[in-house]
């Protein structure tokens, strides 16, 4: 197999903020990976909170260079281990590389992901549309750019968290769920979250620190609404130490590494009991059309981050009002809308 990679800064629609800053740009890798006259892709955003830069994460993809280059196209799970030793357990890099892999071995087959993995696209749920933190008048604004979703996700993690969702609150009656990126205390959670059930919130995403198992375990107790773990379940071994502090998890390939882990902490959380969400960072319809594979497999999907892009690499897997449209090709379903290709 042969491998190429490169880096894009893809301008957004709207600065993005959240409880730990505010982005406008999205820069981000491309990973193809090519045999017997196919390409498969797969995407990794740099992202400054989880310490993945371009540069990091384009220096780990080099290391697989050697061994896919001596390898044949294969199922990408049975690369997944031997990738993962070689990359020091870089999840960001094995994400591209995995989802790339899937992809190609997909259009090998001729046959979508999610068809190979045996899963049925006759019930997926609907993503969610983002506002971004900005002041109240500017939030207001994307809604209504982005009028009939069914569900929309509200970033807080400030001061005035109540008065934002009342605001928005008046807009539609579309379902609410806000996550607050980590950016609450354990009274101040508790307190909102007995007023954000009243406004109509289906759930809360990360209210805590990730780091602050006690006061999650409190939190757990006394919720008025669900709680959903992003930041504090980043790979498989995170899973059962969210139970008993989460009532489920959102899984991200970045996160974790790519559609081969993913698919293993969904299917063992599903097993434990708990809530499944697919999520995603800011990135292209590279990544997303990847982990929109993982549909079949969740209760609750975020999967609106190429939507916040004022630019796109690929035509993919696409959202209309948040229903997911997959297209009639094999793989994750990408095709990129320029080349892509710097060796």
């Amino acid at each position: 197999m042969k491998i190429s990679v490169s880096s894009h800064s893809l301008k957004l629609r709207h600065p993005f903020g959240i409880s730990r800053g505010t982005s406008t740009v999205c820069r981000t890798v491309v990973v193809e990976v090519s045999d017997w006259g196919q390409c498969g892709w797969g995407e990794a955003g740099a992202n400054s909170y989880y310490q993945a830069s371009i540069e990091s994460i384009t220096a780990s993809v080099e290391k697989a260079r050697p061994i896919l280059g001596a390898l044949e196209p294969a199922p990408a799970e049975s690369l997944w281990a031997r990738l993962h030793e070689a990359l020091r357990g870089d999840t960001f890099a094995l994400c591209a590389l995995d989802c790339a892999l899937h992809d190609l071995w997909g259009k090998i087959q001729r046959k979508p992901v999610w068809q190979l993995w045996g899963l049925s696209l006759a019930k997926v749920p609907p993503s969610d549309y983002t506002i971004g933190l900005d002041t109240i008048e500017v939030m207001v604004q994307k809604l209504r750019e982005m009028p009939g979703w069914p569900i929309y996700k509200i970033k807080v993690g400030v001061p005035h968290d109540l008065e934002i969702v009342r605001r928005l609150r008046a807009e539609t009656d579309a379902v609410f769920r806000v996550d607050a990126n980590a950016g609450w205390q354990p009274e101040e959670a508790a307190r909102k979250i007995e007023a954000l059930a009243e406004l109509g919130v289906e759930l809360v995403e990360q209210p805590l620190p990730p780091q602050d198992w006690d006061s999650a375990a409190w939190l757990y107790t006394r919720s008025a609404l669900p709680l959903i773990a992003d930041e504090s379940c980043r790979t498989e071994k995170d899973l059962e130490r969210c139970l008993g502090c989460f009532h489920g998890v959102n899984v991200k390939v970045v996160k974790c590494g790519g559609l081969t882990p993913a698919k293993h902490i969904l299917e063992k959380a599903r097993r434990l009991g708990m809530r499944t969400m697919v999520g995603c960072m800011t990135e292209s319809t590279i990544g997303i059309s990847a982990a929109a594979q993982l549909l079949p497999l969740v209760e609750f999907a975020d999967l609106d981050g190429a939507i916040l892009l004022a630019e796109d690499l690929a035509d993919g897997v696409r959202f209309e009002r948040g229903l997911p449209i997959f297209p009639n090709t094999p793989g994750c379903g990408i095709t990129p809308l320029r080349s892509l290709s710097r060796s």
